[in-house]
């Protein structure tokens, strides 16, 4: 094993977790929100990183052919994550019919309502272990990884894990840029609107078996 094979296997898991990690989904829907509020950053930011580690690692360790081998999770999974997304897609509609807009202060000012640290860390959990997707993402890294052999996967992995981290921190911390665009509440229109439905055609799919 040279420091280029390192290199290159560090360098297929970063691109890797990066193709896996950057769409649009409910979890960097959420992220880009938050970071946009400036509400808990470092802590949902944190949550995302320390979560997507745990499921690499798990690929790696082999838990993707366990998670394939039990269907029957994955359809319980499936069916309590659509119902989770469908519900938080309502409360993003919610919120498009009644805009907000950024403070001075760079906060959502909606009545004074602020969503606090525990219940948008239970939010982002929910977001990331109840998508079924990520366990298909477990079983696709696995296999990338153990492909790499014995010596390189963890390396593998640990690009992987540096792709997720690079993402969510460019994500949450980056989205304060915006914050100018969406001091006006037809901007939160837009975004929220789109939240919405995203939100219902990800948990349609899921129901569906998509």
């Amino acid at each position: 094993m040279t420091s280029t094979d390192i290199l290159t296997s560090a360098g297929l898991g970063l691109a890797t977790g990066l193709a896996l990690i950057v769409a649009i989904g409910a979890q960097n829907a959420f992220v880009l929100r938050q970071g946009i509020l400036g509400q808990h950053i470092g802590a949902i930011v944190a949550v995302c990183a320390l979560s997507d580690a745990i499921l690499i690692a798990a690929g790696v360790l082999g838990t993707g052919a366990l998670i394939t081998a039990a269907p029957l999770a994955v359809v319980v999974l499936r069916y309590i994550g659509a119902a989770f997304l469908v519900v938080y897609g309502i409360m993003a509609a919610r919120r498009a019919l009644r805009p907000q807009a950024l403070t001075a202060a760079g906060t959502a000012n909606d009545g004074g309502a602020k969503r606090g640290l525990a219940a948008a860390v239970t939010t982002v959990l929910a977001l990331t272990w109840l998508n079924p997707h990520v366990y298909l993402d477990i079983a696709l890294l696995g296999s990338l990884a153990s492909a790499q052999g014995t010596s390189l996967q963890w390396w593998f992995g640990a690009g992987a894990m540096l792709g997720s981290m690079l993402w969510f921190c460019s994500l949450g911390f980056g989205a304060r840029f915006l914050r100018g665009f969406f001091a006006r509440p037809a901007s939160w229109r837009f975004l929220d609107g789109g939240i919405a439905v995203t939100m219902a055609a990800l948990g349609a799919g899921l129901a569906l078996g998509a």
